[in-house]
């Protein structure tokens, strides 16, 4: 799957960002994604973090076969005004997401708590989020 192909995520023009710079996806620079104040929406800030949970998760669990995952809840703390291109990146311990695949693998679903920045092209942090995705592996009545 690739999340920028996603209708809403086409829609509003979301890019995937290779993981060799760190970020997740982000949105180019454009008056279309401006608020009343000409900052960058909170809404759009908001869909850069949840789109960019969903792309952690691709790159951690795409392979295995019927996974799938839902968001229950998001809870974000916006902190600054964006300018820009905003992009996502997430810094979760390596031994977080093996628990993660274990609990996935043994008990055939998860509840996961992806911790999500989002940042303008100043590098300043903007939105701080974390997305809650519920996920099972499709090989159970989870």
């Amino acid at each position: 799957m690739d999340i920028s192909q996603l209708p809403f995520n086409q829609l509003i023009g979301l890019e995937l960002v290779g993981p060799e710079n760190g970020f997740l996806v982000s949105l180019p620079e454009s008056p279309k994604y401006a608020n009343h104040l000409g900052t960058v929406h909170g809404s759009a800030l908001l869909a850069v973090a949840e789109a960019g949970s969903g792309e952690f998760l691709l790159r951690n669990f795409g392979h295995i076969k019927g996974f799938i995952p839902v968001v229950r809840k998001i809870e974000a703390k916006f902190r600054k005004p964006a300018a820009g291109r905003v992009s996502s990146r997430c810094s979760l311990a390596e031994d977080v997401v093996v628990g993660w695949a274990t609990e996935l693998a043994s008990r055939g679903r998860l509840s996961a708590s992806i911790p999500i920045e989002v940042v303008d092209s100043k590098g300043i942090l903007v939105v701080s989020a974390v997305v809650e995705w519920f996920i099972s592996n499709g090989n159970t009545n989870a």
